[in-house]
């Protein structure tokens, strides 16, 4: 695998993708249903390959990638793995009258190969859409070990976008293209045709709905609560396990109010926005570091020192589009920071002086509010207890009432001498 993945693959085809022209707009939905399936057949641990259709629109040379679904896959020929005709029908048609507005047709499929492009085992499914169903039909290849091997300089992504060609390899020399076109004659001369796959630049392109779709995704992340297991002890050492402590623990770091929720989130987006900004700024930086000093000061003052670098060594390929961004970049930093500093310094401080103020408020009213409560509860125990001393009063003085009185009825029964 290791070879395979810093060798290109003999099914790349050696021509440019300049010359295809097809734009490739990408949508993040496609992006979240494949890392989803990925991640269940992982988690499953499944040994069938990863296999899905891409759903989109084909407008001249625009293709849109909009919507995708895992697909079963069946054993052919030879092991050659082949999607489930009567099954991949039935779904292809279910999502069609799901989505006719706008329509939606089948415009590729995904599944996972090397750094270096698909391989022989990839054919048979590409040549089954491609003679079936769309003969355009693009390859969004998903490549595990560039994940596995941390994140790539400049955040791109770690998939590849591919449509197939005709070439011709074997006779004059010369590649002749039928993107396509499955019927084309060919001289026997020439030799045959061989499948080839072409790489195709691509575009995120997101629309409002997405846009929600991916900020949920983005903040469930901050919502999930790690709980630790105690690690094993070496030797004898006993661990200490008291139910009720870890009873504790575990209600402690999972139990989260709903502002705690959201304050989390809201702090993971702001800390991944600071970790991506930074990550940009160290990407521009380190280009700028890689040209020649002639491009980082005057140019009339050092053109002396940029003949000797010419003369001396051969200056790298400078792309000065990319050079015009950074300047409006950086023309574009002074709209950001305020004319006049200390009227906005002062306007920010009011701003924060308000809101301290609605929060002192608020405490007092908190405040007044409990010290009303329990005066009226203590009002509630006081007469409580005058009700109760005044019944044992009254209760003392009907006992000696009582008292005298029999004491009367028995010196009435007494007889007279």
């Amino acid at each position: 695998m290791a070879d395979s993945d810093t060798k290109q693959s003999s099914l790349i085809s050696s021509h440019r993708a300049s010359d295809s022209g097809l734009q490739i707009h990408l949508h993040p939905l496609v992006l979240l249903t494949v890392s989803d399936h990925i991640t269940r057949h992982a988690l499953r641990r499944r040994k069938e390959p990863i296999v899905g259709a891409l759903l989109g629109q084909h407008n001249g040379r625009d293709i849109t990638l909009e919507h995708a679904f895992e697909c079963q896959v069946v054993s052919g020929e030879q092991g050659a793995v082949l999607l489930h005709q009567t099954w991949f029908q039935a779904r292809l048609q279910q999502y069609k009258d799901v989505h006719k507005e706008p329509a939606l047709e089948l415009v590729g499929w995904f599944t996972t190969t090397p750094s270096s492009g698909p391989e022989k085992e990839h054919i048979p499914i590409h040549q089954q859409i491609i003679h079936d169903y769309n003969e355009t039909a693009v390859l969004l290849a998903f490549h595990p070990t560039d994940v596995l091997a941390g994140p790539s300089q400049g955040g791109k992504l770690p998939l590849t976008i591919y449509e197939s060609v005709y070439e011709v390899t074997v006779g004059a020399g010369k590649a002749v293209e039928a993107a396509g076109d499955r019927s084309m004659d060919v001289d026997s001369s020439e030799g045959p045709l061989d499948l080839k796959f072409r790489e195709l630049p691509y575009s995120i392109e997101t629309g409002e709905a997405e846009m929600i779709g991916v900020d949920f995704v983005a903040r469930g992340g901050g919502n999930a609560t790690n709980v630790d297991t105690p690690a094993k002890q070496k030797g004898k050492e006993k661990v200490s396990k008291d139910p009720r402590q870890e009873t504790r623990a575990m209600n402690d770091s999972s139990m989260l109010s709903p502002e705690d929720e959201e304050l989390i989130t809201s702090l993971t987006a702001r800390a991944n926005a600071v970790k991506m900004l930074h990550t940009r700024i160290q990407l521009l930086k380190s280009y700028l570091t890689s040209l020649p000093p002639s491009y980082l000061s005057n140019v009339s003052a050092s053109n002396g020192d940029a003949n000797k670098e010419s003369s001396s060594t051969s200056p790298p390929t400078i792309d000065h589009s990319i050079l015009r961004s950074i300047q409006g970049l950086v023309n574009r930093l002074p709209l950001v920071i305020p004319a006049d500093g200390e009227a906005f310094e002062h306007e920010s401080l009011a701003e924060k002086s308000d809101v301290s103020l609605v929060a002192l408020l608020g405490d007092l009213t908190r405040g007044t509010k409990n010290i009303r409560e329990m005066g009226r509860k203590f009002n509630v125990v006081n007469n409580a207890k005058q009700r109760s001393r005044a019944g044992r009063s009254m209760g003392g003085l009907f006992e000696d009432t009582d008292a005298q009185f029999g004491e009367q009825i028995m010196s009435m029964d007494q007889p007279y001498e």
